[in-house]
């Protein structure tokens, strides 16, 4: 009777943990940035999102939030997947000022990332500095994200980190819509932007749930954060932090639990159409 028991509860266990990484993470990230901060000492920093809106509440009670250090030690590497194919196609997008961060929204099919063949459309890209996830401890000038979403309203991000160095391609052809978004405050429509003049090919990619890095702070989040570190000019980083005007110097959320959660280093993946 005990081992039946042990049995019972160890396969609802199971079974809840398989449908909770099944459960879509519907809520996208909120469009005006302005009722929240970064500052780690004030009533509306990233300890207290969780307590200004009821909807924030996974802020502060989730379980699988995001960001966190990719630790080698937790790290489990899983060798020669071709799970990952990207599809970017060029696209007409409008540039918004959210309040914390410079966005970029395609408003046409912008092409998409498959896993496991299921399709994540390419909805926006927007940047966090520094880096919101940290490699053993280390932080980066810089954090790309590419957020994704299926059909059925599941979130899927690719995160592209950045060292001080050379300037970034894509950066760089931005430059001119940055300056003028940080001069007028609104939102500017863009003529087609192609995403795979981010360059990110790469054979090796971390991979983990997690969860959105701003309010809602929704979870079950398909995380891949490209290995392969690429370079930023201090003024293009600059230039992101200018446009936005909320007299910050960052707008990375601190690092958050693991939880025992797995995250994999997948290698020798095939990375299709990402140059």
């Amino acid at each position: 009777m005990e081992k039946k028991q042990s049995f019972d509860l160890l396969f609802c266990s199971s079974f809840f943990a398989f449908l909770l990484v099944l459960w879509p993470a519907m809520s996208q990230e909120v469009e005006n940035q302005r009722e929240f901060d970064y500052n780690t000492n004030g009533t509306r920093g990233p300890a207290h999102w969780g307590d200004i809106r009821p909807e924030w509440h996974t802020c502060r009670t989730g379980q699988m939030q995001s960001p966190i250090d990719l630790l080698n030690q937790r790290v489990r590497i899983v060798s020669h997947f071709t799970d990952l194919k990207i599809n970017y196609s060029s696209s007409n997008a409008t540039l918004k000022n959210r309040g914390h961060d410079i966005m970029l929204q395609w408003s046409g099919s912008a092409g998409y990332m498959e896993v496991n063949r299921s399709r994540y459309f390419l909805r926006q890209i927007h940047w966090h500095s520094p880096s919101e996830h940290t490699i053993n401890g280390r932080r980066f000038a810089l954090e790309a994200h590419l957020v994704h979403q299926s059909q059925t309203g599941n979130i899927a991000v690719i995160g592209i980190l950045y060292n001080i160095g050379q300037p970034d391609y894509f950066l760089s052809t931005m430059r001119q819509h940055f300056i003028d978004i940080s001069t007028t405050q609104r939102d500017k429509l863009l003529n087609v932007v192609n995403p795979s003049r981010l360059r990110m090919r790469s054979s090796l990619y971390y991979r983990y749930i997690g969860s959105l890095t701003v309010p809602p702070c929704s979870q079950n989040v398909l995380w891949t954060i490209v290995r392969k570190v690429r370079t930023v000019a201090p003024d293009q980083v600059n230039l992101l932090r200018v446009a936005v005007h909320d007299d910050s110097n960052t707008n990375a959320r601190p690092l958050q639990p693991l939880n025992n959660r797995n995250v994999q280093l997948r290698i020798k993946a095939s990375v299709e159409g990402a140059e």
